[in-house]
């Protein structure tokens, strides 16, 4: 590419985070002109309604209905990609790919469903797909496993990856607000996808996992192949249970990997984990990610998640490394041997089985308040093979109904789930059981 003085940007998408990135290209665009040598312009913006009002002070000129128009518009030097969903993204990206385009992208499911495809159609243009944005908004933590900890081996990643469950169970924690009070709030404050499930059901995170596991491992791992739960469930018995125990309740992302066997884990699941590890003292819509290596050790990443300026951020960022690659020019080996790198990492690895995964549980039960129910409780989980730690019994909401809250020894995922099958079965059971993990301590 023949030397630019300045490069353009195209947008495909301009809602929240899009007028982000306008916005602070727009106000410091002298400083980063004088720290990258070259100018960015913010040239033209798809959007799906030329008439709604936008934040960013963005000429009418610069705006189009037209996507297509932004993808193919040889002017364009770096698009970025903004729009959300996965069919229309897939379809410009990889147009624009084919024109030797550069994409920088925020869209987390877009990359989950079709990485594969879209990191090899990049390589075979030429061009580069960045995307820090994806995972964790202002921490750099694609970068630090990426480039900063290049030389380790990655046995453990886990932290909280959706501000907003952890929103959630804080405003719980603190204030002894019910789950269905705070979200209300948390939508009222538009902390809420449009679709909630991304949100409470865990599936946002397990899209952020997935690309750890990749980023770490060379693997993509499906939603499918993980155990992936939401915070529907927990109510302030279950908080009020984890503080007794020394706990909090955290929805965590877990990637774990055993390099004797080259088995992986991945998941998310609310989790009580001791309030003396760093991430428990993580709250509001914080963001925390825990990285294990073998050379540097435990590293702990810890800004805001999400919103406007912390995803803004990071977009930019990946537009900086943007245009030093295309400064530089981006070499074809270059992609060729990133692109052996992670096959490499790959290894072979394969995803653990529910019968290798283990851990201690948390298990609460609304059950008939009568002599005999905590003995065939017991009896169903010892023909399972689950040992009892600690029983908690208190009365429950209604006459004649008990609380049970018990805690488990180390069990498999397996039997953990055959025993909770048999226990839904049991008539003294009289509400389907809440079951959580125990977070254990990496050494």
């Amino acid at each position: 590419m023949p030397d630019k003085s300045t490069l353009k940007l195209g947008f495909l998408g301009m809602g929240v985070v899009g007028q982000g990135v306008w916005k602070h290209i727009q106000r410091h665009g002298e400083t980063l002109r004088s720290r990258l040598g070259v100018g960015l312009e913010l040239y033209r913006a798809a959007v799906r309604d030329l008439s709604l009002k936008r934040l960013s002070d963005i000429p009418p000129s610069a705006l189009t209905d037209d996507p297509e128009s932004i993808v193919n518009d040889p002017e364009v030097d770096i698009v970025c990609e903004l729009m959300g969903g996965t069919d229309r993204a897939r379809e410009l990206t990889l147009t624009a790919f084919r024109n030797g385009k550069t994409v920088v992208t925020a869209n987390k499911a877009l990359i989950c469903d079709h990485g594969t495809e879209l990191f090899e159609a990049a390589r075979e243009n030429g061009a580069h797909y960045l995307f820090e944005a994806s995972v964790a908004g202002g921490i750099p933590v694609i970068k630090a496993l990426r480039e900063g900890l290049v030389a380790n081996r990655f046995s453990h990643i886990f932290g909280i990856l959706n501000g907003t469950s952890n929103y959630i169970l804080t405003r719980m924690e603190r204030e002894g607000l019910a789950y269905e009070d705070v979200l209300t709030e948390a939508r009222n404050l538009g902390y809420v996808e449009a679709d909630e499930a991304l949100d409470l059901d865990g599936i946002d995170a397990a899209h952020k996992a997935a690309i750890l596991a990749y980023l770490a491992h060379g693997r993509w791992i499906s939603l499918d192949e993980m155990v992936v739960e939401g915070i529907r469930d927990i109510t302030l018995h279950d908080i009020q249970a984890a503080h007794r125990l020394g706990c909090k309740i955290k929805l965590l992302a877990i990637i774990s990997k055993d390099f004797d066997t080259n088995r992986i884990r991945a998941g998310v699941h609310p989790m009580l984990i001791s309030t003396e590890e760093v991430v428990a003292g993580v709250d509001e819509v914080y963001n925390a990610v825990s990285i294990t290596g073998d050379v540097a050790g435990n590293t702990v990443l810890i800004g805001r998640g999400a919103g406007q300026d912390a995803t803004a951020s990071a977009v930019i960022s990946d537009i900086v490394d943007a245009v030093t690659s295309i400064s530089n020019g981006v070499l074809e080996s270059s992609l060729k041997l990133e692109a052996a790198f992670y096959e490499r990492l790959s290894d072979g690895s394969t995803i653990a089985g529910l019968d290798e995964i283990q851990g201690s549980f948390y298990l609460r039960l609304s059950v008939d308040d009568k002599p005999g129910v905590l003995a065939r409780v017991t009896e169903i989980l010892s023909n399972a093979g689950i040992s009892i730690s600690t029983v908690d019994q208190a009365s429950g909401e209604g006459k004649g109904v008990a609380s049970l809250i018990l805690t488990t020894h180390r069990s498999t995922e397996k039997a953990m789930a055959g025993a909770v099958a048999d226990l839904k079965d049991e008539p003294s059971v009289l509400e389907n059981p809440v079951l959580l993990r125990i977070f254990e301590s990496i050494d």
